[in-house]
């Protein structure tokens, strides 16, 4: 088997263990945490790097916007033996009670997407790993961090999240709207690998908080300290694996 086309990696190049956040910028973030990084490949949204983190190899892969480019990131990261996916990403509250720099771990992802429909029926379910929801709640227990844990959505259009589509959501219990990990959680039970997520808050749609609305970067400040204790989770529930 020769390189991947996409991540231009092959068999043997990476960690059993992979972090999949969205922003190719993260990868750089996460990896500042670890020990021994070094980039094995960059390519269009995705770039690998290699780490050590308190003893445990692991791979950061960063997968784009959306869950077509996320499959083709677990389709290949599976191809070269990747056996363990984490999304570690952000994501839009549907609900009053979550702000801003919250995080969430998903407990599962509503198919608000076209590309899991090319795999599989919308009504089988799209759900991570038991012991990597586990991992992550444990870890976020063990460093004393508070986390919202239950179901998110998974869309494709940004910016056609209506005020119906937000309020069909938050009237279903559903935490908040992201683009990846319904993709990822499906595509890894496909290929016998193991998924799950966690997302800082960016923003809350019920509230009218958008994304970048209450900072001039992308992130307001909350979220991006908080990004910084997702990942430090992340990690923690990696040596847990």
């Amino acid at each position: 088997m020769g390189k991947q086309p996409h991540l231009l990696v092959e068999e043997g190049d990476l960690a059993d263990v992979a972090l999949v956040p969205g922003d190719p910028g993260r990868v750089d973030r996460i990896a500042s945490h670890c020990e021994d990084a070094t980039t094995v490949a960059e390519n269009r949204e995705y770039k690998v790097v290699n780490a050590t983190y308190e003893g445990t190899d692991l791979t950061i892969c960063s997968t784009g916007i959306g869950a077509p480019s996320a499959a083709i990131a677990a389709e290949e990261l599976h191809a070269v033996g990747v056996e363990t996916l984490i999304r570690v990403g952000t994501t839009g509250a549907l609900q009053h009670g979550i702000d801003i720099g919250d995080m969430i771990v998903a407990t599962g992802a509503a198919k608000d997407e076209g590309t899991t429909k090319r795999y599989e029926d919308a009504t089988v379910p799209a759900v991570p790993d038991y012991d990597v929801l586990t991992a992550l709640v444990d870890a976020a227990e063990h460093n004393d961090e508070a986390v919202h844990v239950g179901p998110v959505a998974t869309d494709d259009a940004f910016y056609a999240e209506t005020e119906e589509y937000v309020t069909d959501w938050e009237a279903a219990g559903i935490l908040a709207v992201e683009m990846e990990a319904a993709a990822l959680f499906t595509l890894a039970r496909r290929k016998g690998m193991r998924a799950g997520a966690i997302c800082t808050v960016d923003g809350n749609l019920v509230k009218g908080t958008q994304k970048g609305e209450t900072d001039a970067e992308e992130l307001p400040e909350k979220a991006k300290d908080n990004v910084e204790r997702a990942i430090a989770i992340t990690l923690d529930a990696v040596t847990r694996l």
